[in-house]
């Protein structure tokens, strides 16, 4: 009897030893399965966190793109107007310029018109009335 009483005991002792093992299988899979869910978990929400960061700088790219042509537009309307102004700048001068000629021109003119004025003048006074020239 007693070597039946041992290999029953024996028996039940491996027995519970392999519901032992089993059930510690079972945590160790549970527990990787945790490990597992919460390194994705971890590692999704960087990832989701960098595709956030993207879009915000395509976002911000897209804008200050926009913001750059609007400002290249601006510039060369501001060089366009500028160009004109010298432009009308030069006209004002070359204007000036004219303006001086003709008034210089205008002085000889005034001058030449004086001077015949007075010689004529001069030359009637000289052959007095009632003296005759011939």
């Amino acid at each position: 009897m007693m070597l039946s009483n041992l290999l029953k005991e024996h028996s039940q002792r491996s027995s519970q030893r392999r519901v032992a093992q089993e059930h510690r299988r079972q945590e160790a899979c549970q527990a990787a399965n945790q490990l597992t869910s919460a390194l994705t978990d971890h590692l999704n929400v960087g990832v989701a966190q960098a595709y956030l960061n993207q879009k915000r700088l395509d976002a911000e790219a897209k804008q200050l793109h926009t913001h750059a042509s609007n400002f290249a537009q601006q510039t060369a309307s501001w060089l366009q107007l500028t160009d004109q102004f010298n432009n009308t700048l030069k006209e004002l001068g070359d204007i000036e310029t004219w303006a001086k000629a003709i008034e210089n021109d205008m002085k000889v003119i005034s001058t030449s018109l004086e001077y015949t004025y007075k010689v004529n003048k001069e030359a009637s006074t000289v052959t007095a009335p009632g003296t005759s020239q011939s």
